[in-house]
């Protein structure tokens, strides 16, 4: 996700430094180091395995949302189709939404402890190494 807004000057921050178990400060990254990693080909890597993630999922999930409403409006008739008791399509189409809802959620954390964790991590830990 882009913003307009610049990334945190190094050492102009007055708030108490991060620190990590030993109880050591971190030093922060300045803007150009920031810079310089958004236009690295490994940051541009991690943005298009993000994409190539996401932008299939949501718009496939956003299509059978939308399949799902246009047939509550316009095919009734099938919608309302008993399959066994009280159960009609409606309801049974109505449930998958929540599991598909679920299920991309369970399918994108594990995409990301495996594809994007390891190389988000590897900037950070390198940003972190030269400031």
């Amino acid at each position: 996700m882009a913003t307009d807004a610049p990334p945190p000057e190094g050492g102009t921050d007055t708030s108490p430094a991060p620190t990590t178990p030993d109880r050591t400060t971190t030093a922060q990254p300045t803007t150009a180091q920031f810079v310089e990693v958004q236009e690295s080909e490994e940051f541009g890597e991690l943005r298009r395995t993000y994409r190539s993630f996401a932008f299939p999922l949501t718009i496939a999930f956003i299509a059978w949302y939308l399949l799902y409403v246009l047939l509550s409006n316009y095919a009734g008739g099938f919608m309302g189709t008993k399959l066994f008791g009280n159960i009609n399509v409606a309801l049974v189409l109505g449930l998958a939404q929540f599991a598909t809802t679920f299920l991309i959620a369970w399918y994108y954390a594990r995409h990301a402890s495996r594809k994007l964790d390891p190389k988000a991590d590897a900037i950070k830990s390198r940003m972190e190494a030269d400031a």
